[in-house]
């Protein structure tokens, strides 16, 4: 066996007779990834691959308060800082390898995600096939807040999953999804109550012995049986979705979404927060993020996450980067200085994809 379950590691490897279970395991940080991390995840996963008794891999968080909040943000500006540009491009290139891995991955794999699931935690999750969500989750991809742009193959597989317009509103705005609404939009696969989760731990280990060995009919099996402890009543609304679709869906330009939500004659509150919401935002980050939704629609996840990796590297290197991390992690003052400072002065964004 691995020599993961040494509980000093940051990820810890559980071993059950037919399931394998990964546990990231730095909670003071909200599991946030580095390196390391990556690496370990990357082995378990081969682990489980290699040996013909693990059924399913389970994916999980340690804390309580979260299954990830992303990446290491303070450790990649630090790097930048110091003109190590090439260790924070290594990190996302092997975060992106790792998520496109598990994307493809020939077993079942489900994930938990309880607590906050952010940034690069959502990336882990986008390619799991079950997705439990709790009523304490909090999904987002925040990053145009931080003068970055929504990664980890976002800007392609969230077509894939969320209704007309969400993947822009999601991504340019990082709007905050709780509980039901992870499902609703199509980010988590099913909702339980965190009171129901030990239960289903034990039904997990018991039941994955009897899985498929096919990973489509184990999927099916996985499924049967949450739906015996999942909520099913996810509330629906289709006053927000008409709005979102109405206002971000297929827009070609940041400025034609601007002068949707400054000019909108129903839910005129929503439009005028949204459009603070995205004022207070990197420019650059923004126009980026625009910029990928649309070169990514529909596009092979390998080139998604290839045309993402050229842009982490160029967005890294803008001052925007630092300057976000500084504002909203660091110095916590909220007052980010972008350069520059407003959409109509953003040039033609100068990255090779």
């Amino acid at each position: 066996m691995a020599v993961l379950s040494d509980p000093e590691l940051p990820v810890q490897v559980k071993y059950q007779p037919h399931l394998l279970a990964i546990v990231l395991n730095r909670p003071q940080v909200l599991n946030t990834l580095n390196l390391q991390m990556i690496h370990l995840i990357h082995q378990a996963l081969k682990e489980a691959l290699a040996n013909d008794r693990f059924r399913l891999v389970l994916l999980q968080g340690a804390g309580g308060q979260g299954f990830c909040a992303g990446g290491d943000l303070k450790g990649l500006a630090r790097a930048v800082q110091e003109k190590d540009v090439a260790q924070a491009v290594a990190f996302f290139r092997q975060e992106y390898a790792l998520d496109l891995f598990i994307h493809q991955f020939p077993k079942p794999l489900m994930l938990l995600a309880d607590g906050i699931t952010m940034g690069g935690g959502l990336g882990l999750a986008a390619g799991a096939d079950v997705v439990v969500a709790t009523e304490r989750t909090r999904m987002a991809m925040p990053e145009t807040r931080i003068g970055f742009f929504p990664d980890v193959g976002a800007t392609g597989w969230l077509f894939n999953k969320c209704p007309p317009g969400y993947p822009e509103y999601l991504a340019l705005t990082g709007y905050e999804m709780l509980g039901g609404e992870c499902v609703r939009l199509g980010l988590a696969t099913h909702l339980v109550e965190t009171t129901r989760l030990p239960e289903l731990f034990e039904i997990l280990k018991r039941f994955s012995e009897r899985l498929s060995l096919g990973k489509g009919e184990a999927v099916k099996q996985l499924q049967e049986v949450l739906a015996t402890l999942a909520e099913d009543a996810i509330l629906s609304k289709p006053e927000k979705d008409a709005w979102v679709a109405t206002h971000f869906a297929g827009k070609a330009t940041l400025q034609e979404i601007m002068a949707s939500l400054s000019s909108c004659r129903y839910k005129t509150r929503w439009c005028e927060e949204v459009f603070q919401r995205l004022s207070e935002r990197s420019p650059t980050a923004l126009a980026l993020t625009l910029k990928l939704l649309r070169l990514n629609e529909g596009r092979p996840l390998p080139e998604v996450f290839a045309r993402e990796a050229r842009a982490a590297e160029f967005m890294v290197q803008h001052p925007d980067y630092l300057e976000g991390i500084r504002a909203r992690l660091i110095d916590r003052d909220d007052r980010p200085r972008w350069r520059p400072t407003t959409l109509e002065e953003v040039e033609p964004l100068k990255v090779e994809f």
